[in-house]
């Protein structure tokens, strides 16, 4: 059985973290998608999806996560993903993501790449 998705929106050094807790599948889009828009409508430009609480992602859930960094990216939102576990950070490397966002191993790792890119440092 799926454990589904809460996102918890937290700050730190200027940086929006949302903290994914659960499955990330097809029943994570609204929750998800509404983290995303309610942090950058709230003046967010630098966001990482924390996946350290994450055990289980399935494809409709990567191409949530795709949707999302491409409107990041079209709103010139920099959006990064952090946590990820070596399994899910090879699939993610195998279906191109790299290519779209910068994955970090930790949470500080890319609070800090965050803060670098944005000038906050």
């Amino acid at each position: 059985m799926s454990q589904e998705l809460k996102v918890h929106t937290r700050q730190q050094d200027g940086i929006t973290l949302l903290d994914l807790h659960g499955d990330v599948t097809m029943f994570a889009e609204t929750e998800l998608t509404r983290a995303y828009r309610a942090a950058v409508e709230g003046g967010a430009t630098a966001l990482a999806l924390n996946f350290q609480n994450t055990d289980y992602i399935n494809s409709a859930g990567i191409a949530i996560i795709i949707s999302l960094l491409t409107e990041a990216r079209a709103a010139g939102v920099a959006l990064v993903i952090a946590g990820l576990n070596p399994h899910y950070h090879k699939i993610f490397r195998m279906v191109g993501l790299t290519q779209y966002a910068d994955i970090y191993d930790t949470e500080a790792a890319a609070v800090d790449a965050l803060a670098i890119r944005s000038g906050a440092t």
